[in-house]
């Protein structure tokens, strides 16, 4: 006789988020997997805070949309998948209105990654296919240590595209956050 193993839910995680013996750990859900994460480190929450500074004075200035930190994203009806990206960007057409306290149900139009000293890049590629494939429209995945992003969008063929920013090269909003753009090295300085 086969077994089930159990599906977790958006509800099960929340129980988990709200249970205060978990305050310094972190959580996804794939498929219904819950996946605990560590909590980032000094240069990633660097990376993260910098990143997020820029996105955020730019996107209030134009009014675009919102960015957040660590905040829990979805599908809209998929209660099986969670993504936790450490900065992220929603567009103000697709932001729910009023912004939710709890989840968002919505995918982020950007979603960073930065690469802790735990994760493989194959790890973090593997992720940006799974926002792709939940509707986000591009994946930067930032590596400290080669002080590269790794952006990540889904062609017109539909097949996932990478393309390599280097400190020397510029980080584009592409047609998500239009006219942004960022110099790489200065989120690594």
């Amino acid at each position: 006789m086969e077994t089930k193993q159990r599906l977790y839910d958006l509800d099960d995680l929340w129980e988990l988020y709200c249970d205060r013996s978990n305050d310094h750990l972190r959580f996804e859900l794939f498929d219904g997997e819950i996946i605990e994460m560590s909590g980032p480190g000094g240069i990633h929450g660097r990376i993260a805070i910098r990143l997020g500074r820029y996105l955020d004075i730019f996107a209030e200035e134009k009014n675009l949309g919102i960015v957040t930190a660590e905040t829990g994203y979805h599908p809209p009806g998929d209660r099986y998948n969670l993504l936790l990206p450490d900065v992220a960007f929603i567009s103000a057409d697709r932001a729910p209105d009023p912004f939710p306290e709890k989840l968002v149900p919505a995918m982020p139009d950007i979603a960073i990654e930065i690469r802790s000293p735990s994760n493989t890049l194959e790890e973090l590629r593997e992720k940006a296919q799974r926002y792709l494939r939940l509707g986000t429209s591009i994946v930067w995945t930032v590596l400290p240590g080669e002080k590269s992003v790794e952006v990540c969008r889904v062609s017109q063929s539909g097949e996932t595209e990478r393309e390599v920013i280097g400190p020397d090269d510029t980080l584009s909003g592409e047609n998500v956050l239009p006219g942004f753009s960022l110099e790489a090295r200065r989120i690594f300085n």
